[in-house]
């Protein structure tokens, strides 16, 4: 027990250690965090951890899943629905396919081996690419279709998965019945997480504590996902549902006090999920070794050589056809969304980067068959589902920032983040337009006393007073060049304030309560700062 204990504690000080070298390198995190996980792995002495699938798929996934969900703008989803879905449904599809007749024509595996193979490394992961996209300033509608089909091709390769590995075990296939029950997979699980994401919201609404809503919020991933997973669908489409549906519905339904509150909390939850599993596929670096012991090395390297290839060619070979021949053949399809240019179309097939799902697919392959017998090529599919991660992740994560530069791409987005500013800035000028009406139609007709209306003036002038310019790109507004000011004022005032405390002119709860306004005023001239210079 004590043995656990200090493993996780060294894993915890390796994740803010390398998360906070990653920071200053400017390295995506998941990229180092993957190799110090291999380092660690083999450190004389270091018990040996172990990824439990189980613990993955039913503990850990869920929280992922409903956050980026929760973050996904629907409005943007939906208008993007025919490229996602392409992606995430169909180039899964497409190179689960190509790498079962690789493997079985190149590698001799036998067919049913080579889809479960390609079911397992065939859905790209959406954390690394988009950590990366986000920092280059890439357009936004790329950010969106990769972030969409990070959502749902979890769910298409993991029912696939289902379907290869109750072939083998059962030795019997049907393709109609296949179709039909991913259908109703899609649509079951589709409903399910909507009245789940319903459920949520009026719960959370009654309940109407901030601890009490927080907690629920955690609660609802694991219901949207465990009922459907149980029932032989992936989980996946429900938890994504949800997430999306408490993300449109949930602004005039949540209490301020639980968005500061459950904000910073997920916010930690998911850093620390997404820094853990990618530590922890490093770990499994020495047992991967260990099992494949018995299998050539020769034999390894070039089954992780070549499906690595064929993932990356596959959905190069996938992305480019399923975007220009469509608009081809449909002139109004044309019409309503032109042709992007051949860069963003390069850079959506260039991010192909595998990450954690796969690798638990692999581990939580069964050990035997129904009949007693050892699964077939179990180990050689787990060291290659752990080589096409690494070379996904190390080879292409490093060399998109490249690519990206190359393609004259990077702070392409600019443009669009000053247009998102200047709606921004158009978006707040409404509001206190119309707190200002609401105002004095409270002032009028409700027959309020001198003060409480002269509180409720300054209080509005304030708010006007600190409402910048829209900005030209690069141009400092008034309240960007004055945050590191107030920043300033508010450490001077955070001092008084502990200077008070000391000599006994107010209590511990006065501190806290008067800190507290600091720090919301804090973090709103963080907020100014972070989205003001463009």
């Amino acid at each position: 027990m004590t043995a656990t204990f200090q493993t996780f504690l060294l894993l915890i000080a390796a994740l803010a250690g390398t998360a906070t070298l990653a920071r200053k390198f400017s390295i995506t995190p998941a990229i180092l965090l993957l190799i110090t996980g291999i380092a660690l792995a083999f450190v004389p002495g270091l018990p040996a951890v172990t990824l439990a699938p189980e613990i993955v798929l039913l503990m850990l996934l869920p929280p992922l899943i409903y956050s980026a969900g929760v973050s996904m703008s629907w409005r943007e989803f939906k208008n993007n629905l025919r490229p996602i879905a392409m992606l995430a449904v169909g180039c899964v599809v497409f190179t689960t396919c190509a790498v079962a007749a690789a493997a079985h024509w190149l590698l001799g595996l036998p067919w049913a081996i080579g889809f479960l193979l390609g079911a397992i490394v065939s859905p790209p992961d959406v954390v690394a690419p988009l950590a990366i996209a986000r920092r280059l300033k890439m357009p936004r509608r790329i950010l969106v279709v990769l972030e969409g089909e990070g959502l749902v091709n979890d769910a298409t390769a993991l029912i696939l998965y289902r379907f290869a590995v109750i072939a083998l075990t059962t030795g019997a296939f049907s393709l109609t019945k296949a179709t039909g029950t991913f259908g109703a997979i899609v649509v079951g699980e589709l409903a399910y997480g909507i009245g789940i994401g319903w459920l949520s919201l009026r719960l959370r609404q009654w309940a109407r504590e901030p601890r009490i809503e927080i907690t629920l919020s955690l609660l609802t991933p694991y219901l949207a996902y465990w009922i459907p997973e149980h029932f032989g669908g992936s989980g996946v489409l429900a938890t994504v549902a949800a997430g999306i549906y408490v993300s449109w519905n949930g602004p005039l339904l949540i209490s301020s006090a639980t968005r500061l509150q459950g904000v910073f909390f997920w916010d930690l939850v998911i850093w620390l999920i997404e820094g853990s599993l990618f530590l922890l596929i490093g770990f499994q670096m020495r047992l991967l070794l260990e099992k494949t012991n018995a299998i050539p090395v020769s034999e390894v390297l070039i089954a992780t050589a070549l499906i690595s290839a064929i993932v990356i060619v596959a959905r190069f070979a996938w992305v480019f056809p399923a975007t220009y021949i469509p608009r081809w053949l449909s002139k109004r399809l044309a019409a309503r969304d032109p042709i992007p240019p051949w860069r963003q179309t390069f850079v959506v097939a260039f991010t192909g980067i595998r990450g954690v799902v796969s690798l638990v697919a692999a581990l939580a392959i069964p050990l035997t068959l129904p009949g007693g017998e050892a699964f077939p090529h179990r180990d050689l599919i787990l060291f290659v589902a752990f080589g096409v991660i690494f070379v996904t992740l190390v080879g292409l994560g490093l060399t998109l920032p490249f690519v990206v530069r190359m393609l004259g791409l990077a702070d392409h987005g600019r443009s669009e983040d000053t247009e998102e500013r200047e709606r921004e800035i158009a978006a707040r000028r409404t509001l206190i337009g119309y707190g200002r009406e609401h105002l004095d139609n409270m002032i009028a007709g409700r027959n309020l006393p001198q003060g409480l209306a002269d509180f409720l003036e300054a209080r509005h002038n304030t708010r006007e007073l600190a409402l910048p310019e829209a900005p030209k790109q690069g141009q400092l507004t008034p309240s960007t060049m004055g945050a590191p000011l107030v920043r300033e004022i508010i450490a001077a005032e955070r001092k008084c304030l502990h200077e008070l405390l000391r000599r006994g002119e107010i209590t511990d709860e006065t501190r806290r309560r008067i800190e507290r306004d600091l720090d919301l005023e804090e973090a709103v001239v963080d907020n100014r700062e972070k989205n003001g210079p463009l």
